[in-house]
């Protein structure tokens, strides 16, 4: 029903019909106390302090001076060419770009003030288009409008500054130093965002950290190494680090940002966001920042239509592919590059332009991978003509883009690389059409990295029309797996690139026949693997050691949709988040399969564990530990026993209080009973006895007509 609009006019005349005095006496409203006037938002945290401020000051308006000087009939295409750069970076008030003209000559006087919705905003127009080049002579000086003020007030006579006493920040690294040897975890459920201690050992199981409503806005996500955990807001995002209160560390303003990532050692954060077009037409336009972790600054920034970033990936928002930017060159976050049309751009962190000032040019490139140990670049490019130019995987070393190594593949139609985490092997996953194109079998090109000239080698499975459902490398190992099969339920085939003559053959270990598996999770240490089938499997986990070729587990999470080994390989968590509407929280498992405990959570969101640092002990004294465990593993078989102690005592004294709390119950009621003796007798004709023998037990059976019903039978003789 649509709403009847009533003039205040009309109100009026009506209200002096009536007598009634619409004169309102503001002075005597009596508010309550408080800038709130004790109305609290549910969101208070976040509009109160995260929130990046609308400054009501000069805060958010620049001053953008060496502008072209333009008569009166100019100005509308100067303005247009500002709100054209500026809009990119934050959003302009509504009438706000002015440009003070002289009364005079009636032309602009070479500068103007742009005021935007934030400080963030103008802050971060001003660092990017400071010396921003319009033409040959006019180069942008852009400085904030408070810079003024501040400058004026600078004393004529120079005075030493304050020199404050040093207070040292909190240890971002101080939770791995836990006496415990505790691993965090982060849960988003409802509008909380926890962080726990994962305590199995203990009876509680969890411990809390830090908990806060409101903490981000989408998603949050822990930075590689584990030292910030990022959030997402409208304004942009923040990360936040410690080890008991998570203090934010820094901001980084990019309105509506939607996706962030990290380069792997934390140096670096990549954001992106896209503005939907005003023609329907166009494709929305994206804008990615690459801040400075650590200062906030940006490093880079790259826009563009989302059809330019939308090649290639594993796939994004409104089209773009997500991560746009893939970092290589190991952890030291030297270089990152994007797929192209008919080119990968790989750019280096140390000035942000490309390597050698231009791209690889790869003709109908369509993938490309890093090594994750070492500045080399692992290239697709499919079958073209009809099959007269074979597909081909290329190795190719950055920065000098020397090809080192390159496979030509016959009668492809896709292909799929995959990096073992030590980069020490490379895995090209090559679907292949059979003769008659009708059908197609999947075949293994395996290379051997770290070897002399690379040797690559040809694996086909026994049966090579078998579909592959999962492929996966054992991290810091030498073996693979392989989901494979048509049938309901796929077999599952071990391989390693060792033998035991070290021939340099790659050779099959086992093969477990008929799984309810379709998906591959390795323990971070190598050595053990979860098979687990997802959705249509229900939630089915086996936990498989491969070392032994055993299983040591079977076990179900009902309708599970995340899987996740903590990373000391020791726990793994299976959740079920709410994709599904019932059921949803998570459980906690040790590695060989039992499960430890469940929390149950209604709308549960997300389940990260909080990742650890490479240890800094070398691998011969990884392998000297790994030989003398039992000399190293008496210390925390000694700690487990005295846990177990304590959890029995714990039992034992809850035993205890349970015990007495059922003997106070009793006792309460014997009195109870005792007091009500005399109503009892009233009710029973002065009986006084409870005693069962004073009464009799008689059966009485009750029969009773369900129903009737007549048939007619034929009469034989």
């Amino acid at each position: 029903m649509a709403a009847e609009v009533i003039l205040m006019n009309e109100v009026e005349s009506k209200a002096a019909q009536l007598g009634i005095d619409l004169s309102i006496d503001f002075n005597s409203i009596q508010l309550p106390p408080g800038e709130n006037f004790d109305i609290v938002s549910d969101d208070e945290d976040v509009y109160h302090e995260d929130q990046l401020e609308f400054d009501s000051g000069f805060g958010n308006v620049i001053v953008v001076d060496n502008l072209p000087v333009v008569p009166r009939e100019k100005f509308d295409k100067l303005e247009g060419v500002l709100k054209k750069i500026y809009s990119q970076i934050g959003v302009i008030k509504e009438d706000g770009l002015w440009m003070p003209t002289d009364p005079e000559t009636k032309k602009s006087l070479g500068y103007c003030f742009i005021e935007f919705n934030t400080p963030q905003e103008a802050e971060l127009a001003k660092e990017k288009t400071n010396g921003y080049k319009l033409d040959r002579s006019h180069i942008f000086v852009v400085n904030m409008f408070d810079d003024f003020d501040k400058y004026m007030r600078v004393p004529d006579e120079w005075a030493p500054p304050e020199v404050k006493p040093y207070t040292p920040g909190e240890n971002l690294q101080k939770w791995l130093t836990d006496d415990k040897s505790r691993d965090q975890f982060v849960i988003r459920a409802g509008t909380d965002t926890e962080v726990l201690w994962n305590d199995a050992r203990q009876s509680k199981k969890t411990e809390l950290v830090y908990k806060r409503t409101y903490w981000t806005e989408s998603f949050v996500q822990w930075s590689p190494l584990g030292t910030y955990l990022a959030t997402v807001h409208r304004q942009g995002a923040a990360v936040w680090g410690g080890a008991t209160t998570f203090n934010r560390l820094m901001r980084y303003a990019h309105p509506q940002v939607k996706l962030i990532d990290f380069s792997p050692a934390e140096k670096f954060l990549v954001t992106y966001n896209s503005h939907e077009p005003s023609n329907p037409r166009d494709a929305n336009r994206v804008v990615i920042n690459i801040f400075d972790v650590r200062t906030g600054k940006v490093m880079r920034d790259f826009k563009g239509s989302a059809d330019e970033f939308s090649i290639g990936g594993a796939g994004g928002v409104a089209g773009v592919s997500w991560p746009v930017f893939r970092w290589g060159g190991g952890k030291a976050d030297k270089y990152f590059a994007k797929l192209g049309k008919n080119m990968i751009s790989v750019y280096e962190t140390e000035t942000f332009s490309l390597v050698d000032k231009k791209s690889l040019k790869v003709e109908n490139v369509v993938d490309f991978t890093w090594s994750p140990t070492d500045p080399i670049l692992a290239l697709f490019v499919p079958e073209l003509g009809g099959g007269n130019q074979p597909a081909r995987v290329s190795l190719v070393q950055i920065p000098n883009k020397t090809e080192l190594r390159q496979k030509n593949i016959f009668s492809v139609s896709d292909c799929k690389m995959y990096w073992q985490s030590d980069g020490d092997y490379l895995a090209v996953k090559a679907d292949r059409y059979t003769k008659t194109k009708k059908n197609t079998y999947t075949g293994f090109e395996l290379f051997r990295i770290k070897e002399r000239d690379i040797p690559i080698e040809v694996l086909e499975l026994d049966n090579k029309s078998d579909k592959i459902i999962a492929f996966a490398w054992e991290p810091k190992g030498h073996r693979f797996a392989v989901i494979h099969g048509d049938n309901p339920r796929p077999d599952i085939s071990f391989y390693s690139m060792r033998t035991a003559h070290n021939t340099g053959r790659v050779s099959k270990l086992s093969t477990l026949k008929g799984k309810q598996a379709n998906a591959l999770f390795w323990s971070p240490g190598g050595r053990f693997i979860v098979l687990a089938g997802l959705k249509g499997f229900n939630g089915q986990l086996e936990f498989f050691n491969v070392d032994e070729l055993e299983t040591m587990a079977i076990a179900e999470h009902f309708m599970a949709t995340d899987i996740v080994w903590d990373p000391t390989g020791r726990y793994v968590a299976t959740a079920v988040t709410s994709v599904h509407e019932m059921e949803n929280g998570f459980n906690i498992w040790s590695f060989n399969g039992k499960l430890l405990y469940r929390i149950p959570k209604d709308h549960f969101f997300q389940f990260l564990w909080r990742p650890r640092p490479p240890s800094f002990l070398s691998p011969e004294k990884e392998e000297e530990i790994a030989k003398n465990l039992k000399k190293y593993s008496k210390k925390y078989e000694a700690e487990d026993q005295d846990v177990s102690m304590l959890l029995s005592e714990q039992d034992r004294e809850k035993r205890r209080m349970l015990k007495e709390e059922w003997e106070k119950w009793v006792s309460g009621w014997k009195r109870t009973h005792e007091e009500e003796k005399q109503d009892r007798q009233k009710l029973r004709d002065g009986e006084a006895s409870d005693g069962e023998e004073e009464y009799e037990a008689k059966e009485v059976e009750v029969e009773e007509l369900l129903d009737v019903s007549e048939q007619v039978l034929p009469f034989e003789d």
